[in-house]
């Protein structure tokens, strides 16, 4: 039950995020209230680069999205009140979240995204709320709260994409409305392949399974169903918020003090539940990310140095090759699998190689990590 110490922090870390950015988001909404009211009804002349999508088209679009997403709850909870209140939830929690997604991935990039505190927030918010109105014993209770969680979770996760890419846009000298109408084409294209690709992913690993352990999925329902079965610890949800709270409390110290060293709240909560085996590959990336600044600070090279951010991007790309090329050669290996409904498809041995192989591989690929920011730098120092 560790890893429930991981959904309290995750808990606070959610709230913390929502708080910190308070006064921007406040400021944010007033702005665009003003805007609307001041320009409706009078033509007025803009400047190409801020050319936005109307925030009344916003409005109305969004209003019509919500309704499909309501005979979706009212199909699977067959409950029109609670599908109803399911809807509402789901909207006060999406427009919050998605704000500070959107908020933090403008500010840090889309990486700084705290899509995990935000939707097991989510969850147990709602659960709670639907568990105090149907009941602990309700059949479709825990389905409800994690369908909220869902979507609210994909809307925080497209939020942050969407604002990173506008503030790409927004560097290069591109008009806002074109990059916004082609992010929808986006979400479409995403959202018609995405259910294939699941469904290829589930015949051919099992959701949940070994193969492919989806935690964060997990955790998840297990909050919900939790809730539902009147069996959470508690107790170690409330040390949980109790630790994030002291992470928050000593961040905020060193952030003050101008410290190079930080503690990200929701950081250190995904390292509390996730599994040892995500954590520890984790940490081994965060070793090549320190061996690589000494070798920067042997050299006195700032942070600021255009050579060293040109080298360090080399690394962040390949990092960024190793996570989507494992992504997709899970998919392509998936395909002959669910064809032929054998899971062993690939199987060349009848017994796994010893564990050194698989160690000597790592540590092969953590060098040519390293050693390729390196010799970027290096590169391009001599140049």
């Amino acid at each position: 039950k560790i890893r429930f110490l991981g959904v309290g922090a995750m808990i606070i870390g959610g709230i913390w995020s929502l708080v910190s950015i308070r006064k921007s988001l406040w400021s944010a909404i007033s702005q665009g209230m003003d805007a609307f009211k001041s320009n409706k009804g009078k033509a007025k002349e803009y400047i190409r680069t801020e050319y936005d999508t109307p925030i009344s088209w916003v409005i109305i679009g969004a209003g019509i999205l919500v309704i499909p997403i309501f005979i979706i709850y009212l199909r699977e909870i067959q409950d029109l009140p609670i599908s109803a209140l399911m809807s509402i939830l789901m909207v006060i929690a999406g427009f919050l979240f998605s704000s500070v997604a959107g908020y933090m991935a403008g500010l840090v990039g889309s990486s700084n995204n705290p899509i995990s505190g935000v939707t097991i927030a989510t969850i147990l918010t709602s659960a709670l709320i639907l568990a105090a109105l149907m009941g602990t014993d309700a059949e479709y209770g825990a389905a409800a709260a994690i369908f909220i969680g869902a979507i609210v979770c994909c809307a925080a996760a497209i939020a942050g994409d969407n604002m990173q890419d506008l503030k790409s846009g927004y560097i290069l000298g591109a008009t806002p409305r074109n990059q916004q109408i082609m992010q929808m084409v986006g979400v479409v294209a995403a959202a018609l392949v995405l259910t294939p690709v699941l469904s290829l992913l589930h015949t051919s690993y099992t959701i949940g399974s070994k193969a492919l352990s989806a935690p964060q999925a997990s955790l998840m329902s297990s909050v919900a169903e939790g809730i539902f079965g009147g069996e959470l610890p508690w107790t170690i949800i409330w040390v949980g918020i109790a630790i994030g709270a002291l992470i928050i409390i000593a961040d905020e110290i060193l952030k003050k003090r101008g410290s190079d060293f930080r503690m990200p709240v929701l950081a250190v909560a995904v390292g509390l539940y996730l599994p040892f085996s995500l954590d520890s590959a984790i940490f081994i990336g965060g070793l090549v990310a320190y061996f690589s600044n000494r070798f920067f600070k042997k050299r006195n090279v700032n942070a600021s140095d255009p050579e060293r951010k040109g080298s360090e991007k080399y690394g962040l790309l390949f990092a960024s090759g190793l996570i989507t090329g494992e992504a997709l050669i899970g998919i392509l290996l998936a395909i002959p699998i669910a064809i032929t409904a054998n899971k062993d498809f690939f199987k060349l041995l009848d017994q796994p190689l010893p564990s050194f192989v698989g160690a000597a591989v790592l540590v092969g690929i953590c060098y040519w990590l390293y050693s390729s920011i390196t010799k970027a730098y290096l590169k391009r120092d001599s140049e």
